[in-house]
Formats: C-alpha cells, sequence, structure tokens
C-alpha cells in the first residue's frame, strides 16, 4: 500500500505553488492565522473528501470486492493510470504554455492576500475542491487504501496520514514562522524567490518523473507489463 501512497504524498509535497502562496500569506498581517487558515482549508476538505468518498467507494463494507492478494487490483491500477496521465499532461502544459495551469485564479490571489484568516480557510478549501488534481490524488489514495484490505479504522488513520504527509512542507513552513519567526524569516523569503523562479522546470521534471512512475506502476498492475 504504501509503495503506492508514498508516491502520491511526494506529488502533494512538491506543490510549489501552494507553497509559495502559504509562504506569501506569512507576509500579511495575520500572518501566521492566515497562512494557518489557508493549509486548514486545505487539510479539512480532503479530510472531508476522504470521510466520504472513503466510506461510499471502499470503507463502508470490509473487503469489498477487492482481490487483496494481488496489490494492484484493476480498480487500483486504472486510478493511477489517470494520476500518471495528469502528471504527464501537467509536465507538457508546464512545458508549452505560458501560462502556469497549476495556479489559483487571479481573482482569487487578489482576494487571498487581502483575506481574513476566516475567508483564507475558505479559498483554501474552494483551491482543493475545484482542483481536477486534487481529486484524482484524493479518489487514487482512497483507492489504494481500499485496496489493502485493512480494517475501516486502519483505513481512515491511514488516509489522514496521507493528508497530513502531503500537506506536510505547507506545515513545516508554518511551524518554523511560528517558532522561529525572525530566523526563519529570511530562509523562508529565499525559497520563495527561488520557488517562483523555478516553478515551471520543478513541475515538469516532477509531471514526468511521477507520471512515468505511476504508469509503470498502473501498466504492471494491469498486466500489460
Amino acid at each position: 500500500m504504501w509503495s503506492s501512497l508514498i508516491p502520491l504524498i511526494l506529488g502533494g509535497v512538491v506543490e510549489p505553488i501552494e507553497i509559495a502562496i502559504t509562504i506569501m500569506l506569512l507576509g500579511t498581517p495575520s500572518h501566521l492565522r492566515t497562512a494557518g487558515a489557508w493549509v486548514a482549508g486545505h487539510i479539512g476538505t480532503r479530510l472531508l473528501q476522504g470521510l466520504i468518498f472513503g466510506t461510499i467507494l471502499h470503507w463502508g463494507a470490509r473487503g469489498r470486492s477487492a482481490d487483496t492478494s494481488h496489490p494492484h487490483h484493476w480498480i487500483v491500477s486504472t486510478v493511477l493510470l489517470v494520476v500518471a496521465l495528469l502528471f504527464l499532461v501537467t509536465a507538457a502544459r508546464e512545458l508549452l504554455s505560458d501560462d502556469d495551469p497549476e495556479a489559483p485564479p487571479p481573482k482569487w490571489m487578489r482576494m487571498l492576500m487581502s483575506a481574513t484568516p476566516i475567508k483564507a480557510f475558505f479559498i483554501g478549501a474552494g483551491v482543493i475542491t475545484v482542483s481536477v488534481k486534487a481529486w484524482v490524488f484524493t479518489l487514487a489514495a482512497i483507492s489504494v487504501i481500499g485496496g489493502a484490505g485493512l480494517p475501516r479504522t486502519a483505513n481512515i488513520a491511514s488516509y489522514i496520514a496521507f493528508v497530513l504527509l502531503a500537506m506536510s512542507a505547507n506545515l513545516l513552513i508554518i511551524a518554523m514562522a511560528a517558532l522561529f519567526p525572525a530566523q526563519s524569516r529570511t530562509l523562508l523569503d529565499r525559497i520563495l524567490r527561488w520557488l517562483q523562479a523555478n516553478n515551471r522546470p520543478i513541475m515538469v521534471v516532477v509531471g514526468t518523473v511521477f507520471g512515468l512512475w505511476f504508469g509503470w506502476k498502473a501498466l504492471h498492475g494491469l498486466g500489460i507489463l
């Protein structure tokens, strides 16, 4: 299970746009509260998605239609194939397009930079709700966890761990700003400038590497490779 979840987690961690926004929000008047609310909106929405769709698709009945002796039954493999295609398409769009397909709409960015913590929470939740990539990752994680044949409690705990680990970069940034406000500011500013300068090559490399990885996992699970 974790051999498939870890790449999904890493794909969630390496999100330059989300990390950059979190750092930028730490420079607003309500810095920690606004940045924390933005991240909490992401986490809360992902947990709600997992609770609803995990219960509907997999976790409501233990062992439902899963051949747990094979870690890549066709449902999981099909979802992983969709994830692979999404990564590869994202890499291609980053390489060929002038616009960043992963960036939130400019109107949302303007609202976010002047938002109260409550508004930042709902904008964070809204970004996840309308993100095709976030939905695919969520459904992929649910399928991988559901296909492992674990008890319902273990399914839920595994999904919570997946969400928190996928958001670990943002959580670490907020923790640094809270514990070491003066010392972390210079470092975070450097990280922000580096991410803004290298967002496109990062996404091309990440999309290509993870796209090929998930493609191999999916095709292997489907018996093609």
